[in-house]
């Protein structure tokens, strides 16, 4: 088997593994081009396992751009997909099998954090092989997962109290409304991350927030609109409606986690709000 047969034949393995470190199609786009560019290059008649090979090679790759990213602006998991992607269908079903509330707690993660938790939780790979990918020793590369894996429990284990969950998102509105900052901060997880999709984020406007004063700044900069929204339901939760004139134009829905909110996930794409089950409270 020549090195293109060998890279295509666990191409959907790496693009699993690139997924959950990126988050982000085009970023897993260029993260397999990059790691086949390298595999093309390097002398691989001494390599056993191809496939351990090439995720290792992947999870650097994906562990630099983690490293270098900016606050540029990100193609969501739930978006559109490129059309250059070679099976849409394929990627949407990985997509949805990751889950917005796993993708938002993993973007908290520090990168190193992010690919300990990734490869050995998601992918069984020991720490032993996680370890030198990372520069640190075995024990530093549990310690990482183990920290990860706390955060990710945390975050899947939500709040179930409906009635409070509406006061909270009541709440928010109210102070989005006022300008509260304070008020704000006092709803909101110190780690809470916001996901927009992108035509709920305008060209220069990040699609992905973290920390509780970056999240209550853009919740101040949405009174404007808070004026037009309400509290309602969507998929049986507690959420925000924007509908101005009558016509839904946003959706903010929420997760919780000790009566804080965790996450907020901003859709405004009419395709998408079409497919949400949405009542007014």
């Amino acid at each position: 088997m020549d090195q293109f047969d060998e890279f295509e034949a666990h191409r959907d393995h790496l693009r699993a593994v690139a997924y959950r470190m990126l988050g982000s199609a085009s970023d897993v786009d260029d993260a397999l081009q990059e790691a086949w560019l390298r595999l093309a290059r390097a002398d691989t008649s001494g390599v056993r396992n191809t496939r351990a090979w090439l995720t290792t090679v992947v999870a650097r790759v994906c562990l630099d751009m983690l490293r270098s990213r900016t606050a540029r602006r990100e193609v969501p998991l739930d978006g559109p997909l490129p059309a250059e992607s070679p099976d849409p269908q394929q990627e949407a079903m990985l997509a949805e099998s990751v889950g917005l509330a796993l993708m938002v707690v993993l973007d908290n993660l520090t990168p190193a954090e992010r690919l300990a938790f990734v490869l050995h939780d998601m992918f069984a790979l020991p720490f032993d092989e996680i370890a030198p990918i990372l520069g640190r020793s075995t024990a530093a590369a549990k310690m990482l997962a183990s920290r990860a894996r706390h955060r990710v429990r945390a975050a899947q284990s939500p709040d179930t109290d409906m009635a409070r969950q509406r006061r909270v998102v009541d709440a928010f509105l109210t102070a989005s409304r006022n300008g509260d900052f304070a008020a704000l901060l006092d709803l909101l997880d110190p780690e809470v991350a916001v996901r927009a999709d992108a035509a709920a984020a305008p060209p220069g406007t990040p699609s992905h927030l973290r920390g509780a004063h970056a999240v209550a700044r853009q919740a101040l900069a949405f009174s404007h609109r808070a004026a037009h929204a309400r509290t309602g339901l969507v998929n049986g939760a507690p959420a925000i409606l924007v509908a101005p004139h009558g016509r839904l134009t946003t959706v903010m829905s929420f997760t919780f986690t000790d009566s804080k909110i965790m996450s907020i996930d901003i859709v405004a794409n009419p395709q998408r709000l079409s497919q949400l089950a949405i009542e007014s409270a």
